[in-house]
């Protein structure tokens, strides 16, 4: 009897053995699968296509990237290689009673310094400490150098508000940005990807083929690039 109850309880050791490396290889996968995925997010090799060129807090715009700008009516400036599309956009969008309008374009990197100090001073305003201030600002603000908008081919977009709303501005352009090569750069439920925080104003130019696929399946610009990381670097399968 005593041996039984000695090897029943050897058995059950071994049982629970099993299931804890078992368990362990699961957690072991899971994590290679987020570092992987990390890795890659964070360290994107430069795009030969400009308009899919990735910019964010761990890839930097390129030293030799420059840009010819187009200056709106309202003195914002972007690429002018997204000017037409652009337009088109906002035709469409007034056609159908909403009225969107460019608040911020291209910046500079001195401009975009002063966007985040902007930003910083702001909370601190609100009673928030130096170093909370300016972890919270850099959720929204992008660190010089690793802006989009100092591509030229990303725009904030807001309403004419003696027209309509932003909200109807929003609306707008989730649904119909991408006809247009235009994505939804920082998308609800992917800042760990994209390093910045919901921004429903924010659209990014990628090309009418890019911006569907982005669209249709629920993806951002970095989840995009992962996917055809082969073909668009020219790599061997």
């Amino acid at each position: 009897m005593a041996k039984q109850k000695k090897k029943g309880k050897w058995i059950t050791k071994l049982l629970i053995a099993v299931i804890m490396t078992y368990l362990l290889l699961i957690v072991l996968q899971l994590m290679g699968d987020v570092y992987s995925k990390l890795t890659f997010t964070h360290k994107i090799p430069i795009s030969k296509e400009w308009n899919l060129i990735v910019v964010n807090r761990w890839n930097e715009i390129p030293e030799d990237y420059s840009v010819e700008l187009v200056e709106l009516s309202n003195g914002q400036r972007v690429d002018s290689r997204i000017y037409p599309y652009l337009q088109e956009m906002f035709d469409a969008a007034r056609a159908e009673g909403v009225y969107p309008i460019v608040r911020e374009g291209y910046r500079t990197e001195e401009e975009q310094q002063e966007t985040l100090d902007e930003k910083i001073q702001a909370y601190i305003k609100e009673g928030y400490s130096r170093s909370r201030a300016e972890k919270t600002a850099k959720e929204w603000v992008a660190l010089p150098g690793t802006s989009e908008h100092q591509l030229g081919i990303a725009v904030d977009i807001n309403a004419d508000k003696s027209k309509c709303s932003n909200e109807e501005v929003y609306a707008w352009l989730a649904e119909n940005a991408y006809k247009y090569g235009f994505t939804l750069r920082y998308p609800l439920g992917k800042q760990e990807i994209t390093g910045t925080s919901y921004e429903p104003w924010h659209y990014r130019y990628v090309g009418v083929k890019a911006a569907q696929e982005i669209y249709e399946k629920g993806i951002c610009l970095e989840e995009y690039i992962d996917k055809h990381f082969t073909s668009l670097y020219n790599i061997n399968e």
